[in-house]
């Protein structure tokens, strides 16, 4: 059983890490509803990251607005749209936190929550995950090849992965440690943190509709995550091509024994066989040719950080 976490000496400091991409019509009131509960927390000292990644619609400069009021709140500015996941890395590097939260800023995901997640990680947890019990405003497609894909990925995976769960979760200094130091070029954060084997538990919620905008995790960009997640999480797609190939034999010989005559129907599979093996190599290649690159994985531009200077100031960082 995980044990209680005590602080005599000093209250725990508490970071929450929010990712943004184009979110001017949602900051405000992600903002306000966020200081609001980080002000009810009483015995935390808490600190906000906004990382924004590559927007083009002024919430940089809402960001540094934020900011310049709330000597919490810290901003970075990606020099690009680098994506989500780069995103939330980054905060979780410059997160001083005992704990540390992400949160989109859509407000999807409750703020209201963070209270009863850091008060599981005070019984003792190192991941408290907030699972999705219902989608609300999300399309029936969303909502099944969500399910679909959750469940698939815990099947194929090498260690057991939290089901129904996105990225807005509180880790434990440990583990935000651990996830700093890894060296993925593409990094899939809800597989790394089961992989690592932290005591996790979850809470589970209603997401709720988004507050303004539109979802960023187009139909591309949400394929681009769940091929992360497989070839991140498991080595079975790789195997796959053996079993295809060995169906696509058993087959073949199946239809010649049957048909007498099955040219016409096993050289178009065989071909199929063939594509899809050597497309898997290939992802997986490129994998590898990627962490050979050794390329950052984001790059940022500007920062800016009240409680460093006694005036607000913008510094441009190069990397």
């Amino acid at each position: 059983m995980p044990k209680t976490r005590v602080f005599d000496e000093r209250p725990p400091t508490l970071s929450i890490v929010i990712p943004c991409f184009n979110e001017t019509g949602a900051l405000h009131q992600t903002h306000a509803r966020l200081a609001a509960t980080l002000r009810g927390m009483n015995g935390y000292t808490c600190e906000q990251i906004y990382v924004d990644d590559g927007s083009s619609d002024g919430t940089w400069e809402l960001l540094v607005s934020l900011a310049r009021r709330d000597p919490t709140v810290r901003a970075i500015r990606f020099s690009r749209n680098f994506g989500h996941q780069a995103a939330c890395l980054a905060g979780l590097r410059e997160a001083v936190g005992d704990a540390v939260v992400v949160i989109d800023a859509d407000l999807q995901d409750p703020p209201e929550l963070i209270p009863e997640l850091a008060a599981r990680w005070r019984e003792g947890w190192s991941v408290v995950s907030a699972r999705r019990r219902s989608r609300d405003g999300e399309t029936a497609f969303k909502k099944a090849t969500a399910y679909a894909y959750y469940r698939l990925l815990n099947a194929l995976s090498d260690h057991p992965t939290a089901v129904d769960t996105g990225d807005f979760r509180l880790m434990d200094r440990q583990v935000v440690d651990q996830l700093v130091r890894i060296r993925d070029k593409d990094l899939y954060l809800r597989g790394a943190v089961s992989w690592f084997g932290f005591t996790e538990t979850s809470i589970e919620y209603d997401r709720a509709p988004r507050v303004a905008g539109e979802s960023k995790y187009t139909l591309r960009r949400m394929l681009a995550l769940s091929r992360r997640g497989l070839l991140s999480g498991s080595i079975a797609p790789l195997r796959l091509s053996t079993s295809l190939g060995a169906a696509a034999l058993a087959g073949g010989l199946t239809t010649a024994v049957v048909r007498r005559d099955a040219r016409l129907l096993v050289r178009p599979a065989e071909f199929g066989v063939q594509a899809l093996a050597i497309g898997i190599l290939g992802e997986y290649l490129h994998t590898v040719f990627r962490q050979v690159q050794d390329r950052p994985g984001y790059v940022i531009e500007e920062r800016f950080d009240r409680a460093a200077s006694p005036l607000p100031i913008v510094e441009r960082v190069t990397l």
